[in-house]
């Protein structure tokens, strides 16, 4: 137990130096400097990439669960139409 909160203390005092660092460079910076990328300290982190991946994962799958629908609509006609015909031939 005492390894666990160990280690949660040294993430804990890594992340505090780490924030404690950007707010220091962004105190030193003078208010004409172009803007930091990562001014922000609590946005998000904006991939591209990751984004418009997501995007075409999401269009596929929706188009998968079109065609599945589809399928079972036909299979379901099918199921339909052979017990009209077995009924019909009174095999039912």
């Amino acid at each position: 137990m005492a390894d666990a909160t160990t280690a949660a203390k040294d993430r804990i005092d890594r992340a505090l130096a780490t924030l404690e660092r950007k707010v220091l460079e962004l105190k030193a910076r003078p208010a004409v400097a172009a803007p930091i990328t990562d001014d922000d300290l609590f946005a998000s982190v904006a991939d591209t990439v990751a984004t418009v991946r997501v995007a075409e994962l999401e269009a596929a799958g929706r188009e998968a669960s079109m065609a599945l629908a589809r399928a079972a609509d036909q299979l379901r006609e099918l199921m339909v139409d052979v017990s009209h015909a077995d009924a019909a031939d009174g095999d039912v």
